[in-house]
């Protein structure tokens, strides 16, 4: 009884460790006059990823592979169909040329290239499927890859940074800054160890795969954070940080999470798990035809509503899948 009262307050220390961590990253950004978009891809993306990066670490450690690579994927799709679905019905999105030309293909890149590596053995004619250390490494140089890109927007667009103006909240000094980080990292550590261990001793005790509680319940509990930011953003007409924080949240969750989990333990991949990369692709695909039926470039309320709808199918398919 007392690891679901831990499971219950590990999830809150996720969401209020990823808010405070945000909090305090994204007043030590707008300090160095980046654009919102930036800090949504980056700072923001980095902070509402860490429930996923610690639940995976612990996982990978703990050697609970299933639940590190149903957390992911389980994420991805909540992030794309979940909290872009509720966020658009709050306030129409509008989706910038870049995001539609780099970030977005550059997120169903990631996911074909994770797709590719965890089927590659099958060409050694084995029936083990896995990610390997080697695919980690390639996962973590294709992270590489996209915080250049970051950086090389970051010098070209500096324009677009929008002043702090004496109406707005005022900044936070640096060391209430780094002091909320240290506390948000605490607290998700915290958490995600708390997340791991109730969700385990949950999949066994109700007969339920470790794969099926990553996709639904600890996926859905560490995109909370997504989706308490996102959905604020929205409300606040913040849309380049609602939108960038999704986008960079699902290829940090590829290439950098995933990759590190890998190193640190080479992940078993099952067959069955292929049915949730097509998910993703769909997702990501849906996303990119959303937006020229919107009306400029915009994922608007209805697209939100069947977004929401493809959602609660997919989660009564894994019921059905068990």
């Amino acid at each position: 009884m007392f690891l679901y009262f831990l499971f219950v307050i590990g999830f809150f220390l996720l969401i209020k460790g990823a808010d405070v961590l945000v909090k305090g990253s994204t007043s030590i950004a707008k300090r160095f006059g980046l654009s919102d978009m930036i800090v949504g891809l980056t700072i923001v993306s980095f902070g509402t990823s860490l429930p996923e990066l610690i639940i995976n670490v612990l996982s990978s450690l703990q050697g609970q592979s299933e639940l590190a690579i149903g957390n992911v994927f389980g994420s991805n799709v909540a992030n794309l169909l979940l909290i872009l679905g509720v966020t658009a019905i709050i306030c129409p999105l509008p989706i910038r040329r870049n995001t539609i030309l780099t970030e977005i293909p550059f997120s169903l890149i990631a996911t074909l290239l994770v797709g590719f590596l965890a089927n590659a053995t099958l060409l050694n004619k084995t029936d083990e499927l896995y990610i390997s250390r080697l695919d980690g490494a390639i996962l973590l140089f294709f992270f590489v890859l996209f915080m250049v890109y970051i950086y090389n927007i970051a010098k070209t667009n500096k324009d677009e940074v929008i002043p702090h103006a004496e109406g707005d909240a005022p900044l936070l000094s640096v060391k209430k800054s780094v002091l909320l980080i240290l506390l948000g990292v605490v607290g998700l550590f915290l958490g995600g160890k708390w997340v791991v261990d109730g969700a385990v001793h949950i999949a066994q005790s109700f007969g339920l795969s470790e794969s099926f509680i990553g996709l639904t319940v600890v996926a859905i509990g560490t995109s909370l954070p997504e989706l308490v930011t996102s959905a604020m953003a929205a409300f606040r007409r913040n849309i380049d940080i609602a939108v960038g924080n999704v986008v960079g949240s699902n290829i940090f969750n590829l290439v950098w999470i995933l990759g590190i989990s890998a190193l640190i333990n080479p992940l078993p991949f099952d067959v069955v798990s292929n049915s949730d990369i097509v998910m993703m692709i769909f997702a990501s695909t849906l996303l990119i035809v959303a937006m020229p039926i919107g009306k400029r470039n915009a994922i608007d309320r209805w697209n939100g509503v069947f977004f929401l709808i493809v959602y609660v199918s997919y989660i009564t398919f894994l019921v059905m899948r068990g």
